[in-house]
């Protein structure tokens, strides 16, 4: 073993070793950016930095597991990314096809999706239908694969289903406008029924949210690392944790 691996691993089991599992956020979500700018820096391709990403994955949920973390929420392919050439979107497709499929054959994890469904190709719908049909039931983590998801197109979903729900019964535009509250909205978002994230992680140097969850992290804490989702490791995750745990979470007071 290298000096320097050694070290590594010394070091990330002291910071674990001093984390208050008292302290661990219950939902994290994750910006997984970087996998281009990775592929370029270590000479490959696009395709090579994205499967690189997807591999990261599974490590990532294995720490989360040991932390005792509940849910996590995962954004794959945002709405955005779909504008993407074909040539760069069809392989990226694929290989969050292949992700899903061994999420939901790993038998640890649930998973559920969050996005747009009509928004993918057939192929990619039925692999998340059929993913969360395997997986729903499973006693792990829940897994949220955003695939097809923006958050200003949740929030308008939420709307426009909330109001077909209220015209369904019946209930007038002005009575429903009258009523509205912010939990009947939040009860026809993507992730209707869980809690909202305590804490998001982006990765790449990227100081945004993108539209990541944004009814969700009114009082999220957010964690941005430098580097690049391929090269995230544990002592990365586990440092994100520590900084959550030092802050004292007001929620507007």
């Amino acid at each position: 073993m290298k000096l320097r691996d050694l070290v590594y691993k010394l070091y990330a089991r002291r910071v674990e070793d001093r984390l208050d599992h008292a302290q661990v956020p219950k939902h994290i979500g994750v910006i997984l950016d970087g996998n281009r700018r990775w592929a370029r820096a270590a000479g490959g391709t696009t395709e090579q930095g994205h499967k690189a990403g997807a591999s990261k994955i599974q490590e990532l949920l294995g720490w989360c597991d040991e932390t005792d973390v509940e849910v996590v929420t995962l954004w794959l392919l945002s709405t955005d990314n779909l504008n993407r050439p074909d040539s760069e979107l069809l392989p990226l497709v694929g290989i969050i096809e292949d992700t899903v499929r061994d999420l939901a054959a790993d038998g640890r994890w649930r998973v559920h999706h969050v996005g747009q469904l009509d928004l993918l190709p057939a192929s990619t719908q039925k692999v998340l239908k059929e993913a969360e049909q395997q997986a729903g039931e499973v006693d792990g983590i829940l897994v949220n694969v955003a695939v097809g998801y923006g958050g200003r197109q949740e929030i308008t979903d939420a709307v426009r289903s909330l109001l077909m729900d209220r015209a369904s019964r019946g209930i007038s535009l002005d009575e429903c406008a009258d009523r509205l509250t912010v939990e009947d909205i939040s009860e026809h978002l993507y992730t209707r029924g869980q809690p909202d994230p305590d804490l998001i992680i982006r990765t790449s140097g990227e100081t945004r949210l993108s539209g990541f969850m944004l009814w969700q992290s009114a009082h999220s804490e957010y964690y941005f690392c430098e580097v690049l989702w391929p090269g995230f490791r544990k002592v990365d995750f586990l440092r994100a944790l520590r900084d959550y745990a030092a802050r004292h979470r007001r929620y507007g007071g």
